[in-house]
Parts: C-alpha cells; structure tokens; sequence
C-alpha cells in the first residue's frame, strides 16, 4: 500500500504545535479574502525540514506570487482561481512546485484536466462552493472514479473524523495527500491540536504498518 501524506491547511494561529505533530505539508493562505488570511505582517516560524511549506493563492498577480515564495521559502503554490495553464508553466519554470486546485461538483468534468496535466505536480480536488475551499464541505468522492489521468492528488473539502473512514470505500490509488482544515480547528486560523494529534496517529499507524485507516 502506498503512503498517504497528510497536508495541514489554513495555519496561523498555533503553527508551532501543528509543525511538531510532523505533517508533510503545512499550508498557508495568501489570499486576503479568506478568514485563514495570515496577513500583510505575517511571520514564518522555523519548521522541520521535511515538512513542505505551501503557499495559497487565489487569482493573483504573478510577480506577487514570486516575491511571496521568495519571502517565506515556499516549496509548492496551490493555485484556486482560474490561472491558466502558461501562467501554472512559468511558475513551474522557475522551479516552483505546482498544486493547481480544481472545484468538485457532480457534474465536473475530469478530462478538462488533461490541459493542465505536464504544468502541475498535483491536483488539488476540493468542494464546489460560492467561495474558494475552507467550506468544510465534502464532494462525492465516488466521482473520483471517474479520474481518468496518472498525475496524483490532494484530496480536499470536509475531511473529517466522522467521514474519514468512507475513503476505504475509494480508490485511493492515486491520492497523493489528504488536505485538512476547517474540521480540525477550534475557529478559523488556530487549529484543534487534540484532533490532529488523533489523525496524525492514524497516519503513523496505517503508513508504518500498511494498514487501512482504522478508525472504528
């Protein structure tokens, strides 16, 4: 069975103690719109190698986008707007990690993909809503079945720990990452540190012994 990783979305508040629980990505969100926004006079704290910092952008000026990876050291941009596949390429070009976000809904169309498939490292699958992510919403994740392309993803949109074991119902062959936020924070930005601890340690189980997640 392959490794599940584990992305931390919408840090601010307690970065710290979400880092020291060891996820692979920790992500941060660069859009001033959002109620996760870490702000104009935000402060990167020191975290472990190898847990892989990820920027948040919605629809934004490239050259911001660049300083702001230049800034914090980021390792991957997730890209939830409609940036188009030349601009995915130029920020891939420059060597930055690429997770191009894409909005779920039952009628999605997984072949639109294919346009975007040599210009991001992964997808990003998350909740159609009016906003972009952090609804605390799920999609069918039955329709990921119909996921025609090789590339991985992240899976995103109301993961939970009441609907963490329905992911056994899927196919899971190609999800590269799980990508928590609102279900595991207190309010907006300070995460539940007690409910991650649980997660990280279904993480841990299932990724050292190749168990499914066992959450019964």
């Amino acid at each position: 069975m392959k490794q599940l990783r584990l992305k931390v979305c919408g840090l601010r508040d307690n970065i710290a103690e979400v880092a020291a629980l060891g996820p692979d990505y920790a992500g941060f969100i660069f859009y001033a719109k959002s109620p996760r926004y870490v702000g104009e006079n935000f402060e990167m704290p020191v975290l472990a190698e190898n847990i892989k910092k990820v920027g948040v952008f919605v629809n934004e000026g490239l050259e911001k986008v660049r300083n702001t990876v230049k800034t914090y050291r980021l390792d991957f941009v997730q890209l939830h707007g409609h940036e188009s596949t030349d601009y995915c390429s130029m920020i891939k070009n420059e060597g930055i990690g690429v997770i191009k976000a894409f909005s779920v809904s039952n009628e999605f169309d997984f072949n639109s993909l294919e346009q975007y498939h040599s210009t991001a490292d992964y997808f990003l699958f998350d909740t159609k809503t009016r906003k972009y992510g952090g609804s605390g919403k799920s999609f069918n994740w039955q329709l990921l079945k119909d996921y025609p392309l090789d590339k991985e993803y992240f899976l995103s949109g109301g993961i939970s720990m009441d609907n963490l074991a329905d992911l056994e119902f899927t196919d899971m062959s190609k999800i590269h990452a799980l990508d928590v936020n609102s279900r595991f924070e207190v309010r907006p930005g300070l995460k539940d540190i007690g409910l991650l601890e649980k997660l990280t340690t279904i993480f841990y189980e299932r990724n050292s012994k190749s168990q499914k997640l066992n959450l019964k």
